[in-house]
């Protein structure tokens, strides 16, 4: 194989495909990124036996004195920090029948040791039983809003991935811990056929990366999903197990109702969470006519806060404790100006939701609630 890029295109599709390359495995092999020729264009691929990543990318290939249908695996690392390190100009890559590969451009000659491409593990092929047509705006959005709440413990491995439910009108993308939750129902994720499956978090972190505002085609076939923006690929094996019931935990009828400016909020729960016990990183909001007060303790430490926010109170006051750090994530992940706050009882879940919603999107997370410490 034989052919001229530029340095910097190479370089871009190289660091796309890269994301799933293992950074160590028990096949040398994984740890490198197949080149193989489709058409007039390269294709480079990676995977870690899980996750796979396609890329390809339009070059100048020669086929003067080198195999056209030769497949190489060339370790990633070590190309991928060569090409990090030149600036961008033409190179051009050859790799000979020993799986030689040589780098070269106007200022050296760059030499490494590949593998033989037809030892390089098969990549799943998706037929596609079943297609669903989006955009990559899209999937980035169900990425950004719920990978945070997406679970990392491996005891619970339904949770660890985000969980699509795809409807013929509307579709929901759930991810949750079992100390937050997040539904993002989107209208503009739909199919004909409805189905659910669960696809890891780190993959879908891979696809947002991946995705473009750009059409997109969903592929679901024989345990895998697939996205396919065109040049490029995500493929991703399933997670075979069943989601929690997650709808059983969201409480609907609450009668305490909190609106309060969104910036205000948050800024007064990171100050106070300061100021919360490093064991349990505990604060407590006790809600009243039109506000709320925002404590945190500290003994250990011998050291407290409390913070008063101004808002639009409904109901009988209440008092109830929450994690800072999970309360600071969910108010995070609200991009509206004003956030509503539903409660029912200290002891359930609280629900947050944007008080302004994008066109064909309905997103609500929930946030459980801790036992309060007595302090004053």
């Amino acid at each position: 194989m034989k052919f001229t890029a530029s340095s910097a295109e190479l370089l871009k599709a190289l660091t796309t495909v890269n994301g799933a390359v293992p950074s160590k495995s028990t096949l040398p092999i994984l740890e490198c990124i197949l080149f193989d020729r489709s058409s007039d264009r390269l294709r480079l691929s990676a995977t870690d036996l899980e996750i796979s990543i396609v890329q390809d990318l339009p070059v100048q290939f020669e086929s003067n004195g080198t195999s056209e249908k030769a497949r190489v695996a060339v370790p990633a690392r070590r190309l991928l920090d060569t090409l990090r390190a030149l600036p961008d100009l033409p190179i051009q890559f050859a790799a000979d029948d020993e799986h030689n590969v040589t780098l070269r451009t106007d200022q050296g000659v760059y030499k490494m040791v590949g593998h033989d491409g037809a030892d390089y593990p098969a990549l799943p092929e998706m037929n596609g039983d079943l297609e669903i047509s989006t955009t990559g705006a899209v999937l980035q959005r169900a990425v950004h809003k719920t990978s945070f709440a997406v679970s990392k413990d491996a005891l619970r491995p339904a949770m660890m991935g985000i969980y699509f439910q795809i409807k013929g009108s509307q579709s929901r993308a759930v991810a949750t811990d079992g100390h937050r939750l997040v539904r993002l129902t989107l209208s503009e994720l739909k199919s004909s056929k409805s189905t659910n499956f669960i696809v890891p978090e780190k993959a879908m972190t891979l696809v947002g990366r991946v995705a473009k505002d750009e059409p997109c085609t969903i592929r679901i076939d024989g345990g895998y999903v697939g996205f396919d923006f065109g040049d490029s690929q995500v493929l991703a094996r399933q997670i075979d197990e069943a989601y929690p019931n997650y709808e059983a935990v969201i409480p609907h009828e609450n009668d305490r109702k909190f609106v309060v400016n969104r910036d205000a909020m948050l800024a007064a729960v990171k100050r106070v969470g300061l100021y919360s016990s490093s064991m349990t990183n505990q604060i407590k909001l006790s809600l009243d006519a039109k506000q709320v007060e925002i404590s945190a303790e500290d003994i250990e430490r011998a050291s407290e806060a409390r913070e008063t926010v101004l808002g639009e109170y409904e109901g009988e006051p209440m008092t109830i404790g929450f994690n800072a750090s999970y309360l600071t994530e969910v108010l995070s992940n609200v991009d509206s100006d004003e956030v509503i706050m539903e409660f029912s009882s200290p002891n359930r879940a609280g629900v947050v939701t944007p008080q302004d919603q994008p066109s064909g999107e309905e997103m609500l997370m929930l946030i459980m609630p801790v036992m309060l410490s007595t302090y004053a």
